[in-house]
């Protein structure tokens, strides 16, 4: 028979309750982050998840070849001519159509997060409330700006050569991620909204759909019947895409800037607080 060896105890040492205190309430608390800072962490985690599931920039890389690809060759011959004569005209629309088109992914995230639990914990760290949101559009910015760099470089091998030159090819990407930021909040409260990201989906495409393709993107509303021009001339998508092709054309597109940032602050505006408060109250 083997014999157990007995365990040798210990006394520990007994606890104050002061010690205790003094071990719980620390004498500092640390600073409280700033909006910014926070709006930046969010951004940053945004970020990770691309870094980590590398398979979200398909959207963004082989999505935009395909439609660039796909619609100078189908449309380009019958429409402009030649393809060569099209794509002057197509790429800066096909360029504002695929950023608008994955905007919609941001509410899909949104939603996500709140399925599992992850918004719950958020609400309950001293942060500003609305960073949470603010980081997801500034991370999905990242995504905006890939896909504008993957259109264009397809565009410029396939014979796209902009009179604005780099500043206006720069302009036009600016002015295309302000709006596109703006227009994420659509779907970040339709995230909240909506139970799930299958509906999500669903009600984005349903939206983005009739926007994109009602506009100047593939055509000039000149060539369209009276009733619908009405639609297409006060589009949003229409002119954020003339903003965006008279800058990489090099012509001056004061009015549609206007209209565009226009766009901009009533789309932050309005969606903006339905959004914050449909978050306070989830």
């Amino acid at each position: 028979m083997s014999a157990t060896a007995p365990t040798e105890t210990q006394d520990l040492a007994p606890v104050r309750t002061e010690s205790l205190a003094e071990l719980l309430i620390a004498t500092e608390r640390p600073p409280r982050p700033s909006a910014l800072s926070a709006c930046l962490t969010f951004g940053w985690r945004a970020m990770l998840k691309i870094k980590h599931v590398p398979e979200q920039l398909f959207d963004v890389t082989a999505f935009p070849i395909m439609m660039v690809l796909m619609y100078t060759y189908l449309f380009g011959g019958a429409l402009a001519g030649s393809p060569q004569e099209y794509i002057q005209y197509l790429l800066p629309g096909i360029l504002v159509m695929s950023v608008v088109m994955i905007t919609m992914y941001t509410g899909v995230s949104v939603n996500t997060d709140i399925e599992k639990g992850v918004f719950d914990r958020f609400r309950t760290l001293p942060i500003w409330r609305p960073s949470t949101m603010v980081g997801y559009l500034l991370g999905d910015a990242l995504r905006y700006a890939i896909a504008s760099v993957v259109i264009l470089t397809v565009g410029l091998i396939m014979g796209f050569r902009p009179d604005g030159g780099l500043l206006g090819v720069v302009g036009g990407i600016a002015v295309l991620l302000v709006f596109s930021f703006a227009f994420s909040w659509i779907w970040t409260m339709f995230g909240l909204l909506l139970r799930t990201e299958k509906s999500v989906m669903g009600v984005s495409m349903m939206v983005i759909f009739p926007l994109t393709f009602l506009s100047d993107i593939f055509v000039k509303p000149e060539t369209m019947p009276g009733w619908l021009q009405a639609f297409v001339n006060n589009n949003p998508i229409t002119h954020v895409s003339s903003a965006v092709r008279a800058l990489m054309d090099g012509t001056s597109p004061t009015t549609e800037l206007m209209w565009t940032l226009g766009w901009v602050v009533l789309l932050v505006g309005v969606f903006g607080p339905v959004t914050m408060r449909l978050y306070n109250r989830k």
